[in-house]
């Protein structure tokens, strides 16, 4: 379940079954790590955007949402990021 070496992005998938919406398997694995492994370090002016640490490489992984539009912002989503763009968005 962990964030494999050659990934650069996660994203869950929200798809409408039979009038009900159902959830990837990404999603309960972005809520997983965010849970239990990777590491919280900032969080954005809007709340809507968190910057995390993986603990094993280093990586910056920030968790956003896609579909601003939808409720919620839609499915959340974890993305890899540079340090150079953290410190800016993030004000590190």
């Amino acid at each position: 379940m962990k964030i494999l070496e050659t990934e650069t992005e996660i994203k869950c998938q929200w798809t409408l079954v039979e009038k009900k919406l159902v959830r990837s398997i990404e999603c309960d694995r972005i809520e997983w790590l965010r849970k239990n492994y990777l590491i919280e370090m900032a969080r954005d002016n809007s709340e809507w955007l968190v910057l995390y640490k993986d603990p094993k490489d280093k990586r910056l992984w920030e968790l956003y949402f896609e579909f601003s539009e939808m409720q919620g912002g839609g499915p959340p989503s974890l993305r890899n990021i540079s340090e150079e763009e953290a410190i800016t968005k993030y004000k590190l």
